[in-house]
C-alpha cells in the first residue's frame, strides 16, 4: 500500500540515526496511510524551516514481512497498551531503545493527546480518564520503522526517470553477465536477479545503489547467491 511521509524536504535516503528519539513507538522513520495528515506535518515543518514542505510517497509491501523476518506490534485504537507502549517511549529520563519491534503501528499521539499523556504522567488525570477523553478523537495513523531490516520493506515511489533508467541500466548488464558467466538462460538469470535481495535494495532508492557501478551490484548478486 502507499504510505507518505510529510517534511521540510523530499526524503532521499532514509538514516535512522537522524530520527527524534522519545517519539510515539520510538525513534524510527514514521509514515501514515492518511495522505492529508502528512501534508498537514510537511505543511508544518515546512513553515518552521522556510520550506513549502514535501510530502515523499513510499511502497509498504506488508508482504515483505516474512521475507526479512520483521517483529511487528499492532495496536488497533487508543488503548491501555497503547497508551502504556506511548509513555515508555517518551519517557526522556531513559536512552536507547525501549522495545524490542522493527515495526510498529498504531493510532497517533497528536498535539491534544500529547497534552493528556503529560497529564496522565503527572498523575493529574487516571488512566481510565485518558482512554475516555481520547475514545472519539479523529481517526489517525502512523507505521514506524525502528530498524535497518524493517526498511527493506519500503520503497521510494520513484519519480525521477534518471533513477529509473540507472536501475535499468545495471540490470540489463547484470543479466548479461549471468548469462555469460554461468551459462543460465535468460529466464533463469532474470529469476536469479529480479527474485533477489541485491535487486529489492537495488530498486529501493533511498539506498543510493542505483549510483554503485554495475559490476559493484554484481558481486553483491553473486555473494548473495554463493556462485
Amino acid at each position: 500500500m502507499k504510505v507518505y511521509h510529510g517534511s521540510y524536504a523530499k526524503i532521499e535516503e532514509i538514516d535512522l540515526t537522524l530520527c527524534r528519539p522519545h517519539t510515539d513507538f520510538g525513534q524510527g522513520f514514521y509514515v501514515t496511510k492518511f495522505k492529508h495528515h502528512a501534508q498537514d506535518k510537511a505543511a508544518r515543518e515546512g513553515a518552521f524551516h522556510d520550506t513549502e514542505g514535501v510530502v515523499t510517497e513510499f511502497d509498504f509491501n506488508e508482504s515483505d514481512f516474512t521475507k526479512w523476518i520483521c517483529n511487528i506490534k499492532r495496536f488497533e485504537g487508543y488503548t491501555e497498551e497503547w497508551l502504556d507502549f506511548v509513555a515508555m517511549n517518551r519517557d526522556d529520563s531513559t536512552n536507547g531503545k525501549q522495545h524490542p519491534y522493527d515495526i510498529v503501528e498504531g493510532p497517533v499521539a497528536d498535539d491534544k493527546i500529547q497534552h493528556r499523556i503529560k497529564k496522565y504522567l503527572r498523575g493529574q488525570i487516571s488512566k481510565e480518564d485518558f482512554l475516555r477523553q481520547v475514545s472519539h478523537s479523529e481517526k489517525t495513523h502512523q507505521i514506524c520503522f525502528c530498524t535497518i531490516n524493517a526498511l527493506q520493506t519500503i520503497k521510494p515511489i520513484v519519480d525521477n526517470p534518471d533513477i529509473i533508467y540507472l536501475i535499468e541500466e545495471i540490470g540489463e548488464s547484470i543479466l548479461a553477465a549471468l548469462v555469460l558467466d554461468f551459462q543460465k538462460s535468460d529466464a533463469e538469470a532474470s529469476d536469479c536477479f529480479y527474485l533477489s535481495d541485491t535487486f529489492a535494495q537495488l530498486s529501493n532508492a533511498s539506498t543510493g545503489f542505483y549510483l554503485k557501478s554495475w559490476q559493484e551490484i554484481y558481486e553483491m548478486l553473486k555473494k548473495e547467491l554463493a556462485i
